[in-house]
């Protein structure tokens, strides 16, 4: 019996300590909206298994990809490394920024500019140079550069997903549910970075229109893209461009069609909506290992969108087997290739392959 006692006692004050311990988040509520049904353009297809794999088990967490203009490929991996993918499938180290690399694009003097989790907004020039171009604005440092574009007038569009946490937490982010997240613009001319849109929830891919006159966000914890008018009829205005999606937008890129191309790592979780109308419940969560947080389904995801936002088709792997956790798409040269911020492989899949694009589906 006294062993018994012993036991509920350690048992009660293990409970008591962990009920009293602080949480690591201090969450809201939100009411998701229903998620729509995947029907029509949206419907489950298995055309992502049609793409091939580059650098399959040679590369971990390419989360991002650009290709320069002799056709090699780049992306960023897991250990902070660059990597580059020759056309003859020849797969290198290049350049180590001792970050976390992510979002990525050549700007018109051919140099890299990477948006590192860890570093900020970096430009690498081709002989392998780095320089840091910006990690904080308006006196609030970046703690998870994302993706980033550059506009035809040379400024670069860049997110901070959260001003809070770091990529390895980034599920507290989403538990907590606040708005941390920024759209930032840098411009090289004067080297001054500005803030364009706060509270945003986990601010994530951007792209710019072709015409340059506005640029699209996407807002990753409410599934939904916003657009923000640099020109046109509304400059300095946003306004949602794509509301209630299939599930967690990642990055966004644009083809020389003007057609919207986005990633989703994975669908929507009824549990994540549900327990996002209980606070209590998620600061309990936050306290717990990973392991009991809801797992993502495998599932491969791709939405090509017009300049209205109405979906144009989508790209599915339903099993996750070939293609999944996709959190990039760069269009380039007549294909697409896709990132993945965990998986091992960079998918490659030819525009004119897809059905429904219609003529000259080039970049």
């Amino acid at each position: 019996m006294k062993w018994l006692l012993g036991a509920l006692l350690i048992g009660f004050l293990v409970l008591g300590s962990f009920l009293l311990s602080p949480s690591p988040i201090n969450s809201q509520s939100w009411n998701a909206p229903s998620p729509q049904p995947l029907t029509g353009a949206l419907a489950p297809n298995e055309r992502l298994r049609l793409a091939d794999l580059l650098a399959r088990g040679e590369v971990h967490g390419p989360e991002d990809t650009t290709v320069d203009d002799n056709g090699v490929l780049y992306t960023g991996t897991a250990d902070g490394w660059i990597v580059r993918v020759r056309p003859d499938g020849q797969v290198e180290n290049w350049l180590e920024t001792g970050g976390r690399p992510l979002g990525m694009v050549f700007d018109r003097h051919g140099n890299l500019i990477v948006a590192d989790a860890m570093k900020g907004l970096l430009s690498i020039t081709p002989d392998k140079t780095i320089s840091l171009l910006t990690r904080e604005a308006e006196g609030l440092p970046f703690r998870l550069t994302d993706d980033v574009d550059i506009a035809p007038d040379g400024r670069i569009y860049f997110t901070d997903a959260s001003s809070r946490f770091r990529l390895p937490d980034y599920q507290l982010d989403l538990l907590e549910m606040r708005p941390h997240g920024r759209l930032l613009r840098y411009d090289p001319s004067t080297r001054r970075t500005e803030v364009l849109l706060s509270n945003l929830h986990f601010a994530n891919g951007v792209a710019v229109s072709p015409d340059g006159e506005y640029v699209l966000v996407n807002e990753t914890w409410k599934y939904r893209i916003l657009k923000y008018w640099i020109g046109g009829r509304n400059p300095g205005q946003a306004e949602v461009f794509a509301d209630n999606l299939p599930g967690f937008p990642d990055n966004l890129a644009v083809d020389g069609k003007g057609r919207f191309w986005v990633a989703f790592p994975t669908l929507r979780n009824p549990q994540v909506d549900a327990m996002h109308r209980q606070p209590w419940l998620k600061d309990l969560l936050a306290k717990l290992p990973d392991y009991f947080l809801p797992e993502p389904q495998e599932y491969g995801l791709v939405v090509a969108m017009d300049e209205q936002g109405r979906v144009i088709t989508s790209l599915h792997d339903t099993r996750g087997t070939h293609l999944q956790e996709i959190t990039s798409i760069n269009p380039h040269n007549g294909h697409l290739y896709f990132g993945s911020l965990h998986n091992d492989r960079i998918g490659r899949l030819a525009l004119s392959a897809i059905p429904g694009l219609g003529e000259g589906n080039d970049e």
